[in-house]
């Protein structure tokens, strides 16, 4: 195991950002940076022995502070939407940044992705980050203090763990925004990769995106991924669901709350990897890229529709709102800690 840094470059104001990268003795690479603790690349070796960068993404720090897609992004200190761009904590009305639709959308414009991150941690195959986020910062509550760490295993595992402790009550709900095409980045879109996902009901959405409080059973729906099927095959349907969301964008309830289990599968189409997404949280955002065009990435690529497909594990969006969904508050003085890992294989 090994870990190197190199300059990435200098954001818009100067200021220079590191590219981390950690191998490990199998080949399999993953590149973070200290913009945002952003996961840039992450290289596994295909049925052929040929690496294949298999996330959506940039070749410079300037492009990941003027794109809006968030590819692989940390998204805090509350990810996915909260209505009306405001929420009530003990007794206190709090205002959000309205940026999607008069909701508020990954916290709103000032987003954790475009700071400049500290590096507290570097181990053989290990990095933690560091971000203060000081009260009122977005418009919440309470300085938060906030640790992101990457591991990358020998077993091909990418973990990232997140903590945070505030001291006042807030909201927390901090998720990975990557986008996977295991055929690889350049590749035009994931419509014929297959997705398992361990999820018996989602939380229907409104017009906006926004939760109804409904949760719904996926059976006899496009939304049921239970079997294992192409991405591809029910993505085109009249389904209300898929109708709002333009394509997947939704929430799934995730079966087994309350444990860390092997929540979703995927599979390339062409390149023989595999990846099980891992997570202890109840509820996941997959999305297909409905939204992406025309976007010049990695390499001189240009992403489009369909492009890469995100598993955001996550507390259900606007939960804030819905005293039914598990409660996204994390008390003074306690501590967030979430995990989710993303576990490659070839065959």
């Amino acid at each position: 195991m090994s870990i190197e840094k190199t300059v990435f470059g200098t954001t818009k104001q100067g200021n220079s950002v590191s590219l981390y990268t950690i191998s490990n003795q199998h080949g399999t690479k993953i590149a973070v940076t200290d913009l945002g603790a952003t996961l840039v690349k992450v290289i596994v070796k295909d049925k052929n022995g040929t690496p294949k960068d298999v996330v959506l993404g940039y070749d410079t720090p300037q492009k990941y502070e003027e794109a809006s897609k968030f590819f692989g992004a940390i998204v805090g200190r509350c990810a996915n939407r909260i209505g009306g761009a405001s929420f009530e904590l003990n007794g206190k009305t709090y205002t959000l940044a309205q940026n999607n639709n008069g909701n508020n959308l990954h916290s709103g414009m000032d987003f954790f992705n475009v700071r400049i991150w500290d590096v507290i941690k570097e181990d053989n195959n290990q990095l933690t980050f560091a971000l203060e986020s000081r009260d009122g910062d977005q418009g919440y509550p309470g300085t938060v203090k906030i640790e992101v760490t990457y591991t990358l295993t020998e077993d091909d595992t990418v973990k990232i763990e997140y903590y945070a402790v505030p001291d006042q009550d807030t909201i927390l709900n901090m998720t990975n925004h990557s986008y996977f095409n295991l055929d690889g980045h350049e590749k035009k879109d994931v419509l014929a990769q297959r997705v398992w996902i361990d999820a018996d009901t989602f939380t229907r959405a409104d017009a906006e995106s926004i939760p109804t409080g409904e949760i719904v059973p996926v059976e006899g729906t496009p939304m049921d991924f239970r079997s294992g099927k192409m991405i591809g095959e029910e993505i085109e349907s009249d389904y209300e669901a898929i109708q709002l969301g333009n394509g997947y964008d939704h929430n799934w309830v995730l079966n087994h709350p309350g444990t860390y289990r092997k929540v979703a599968e995927m599979e390339g189409a062409e390149s023989g990897i595999g990846m099980e997404v891992w997570t202890d949280l109840p509820g996941m955002q997959f999305y297909t890229a409905n939204f992406v065009e025309h976007e010049e990435g990695k390499e001189g690529i240009c992403y489009g529709k369909r492009s890469g497909a995100c598993f955001e594990t996550q507390y259900f969006p606007d939960a804030i709102h819905k005293e039914h969904f598990e409660g996204p508050v994390c008390k003074a003085g306690s501590t967030y800690h979430t995990t989710t890992a993303y576990h490659f294989t070839v065959k």
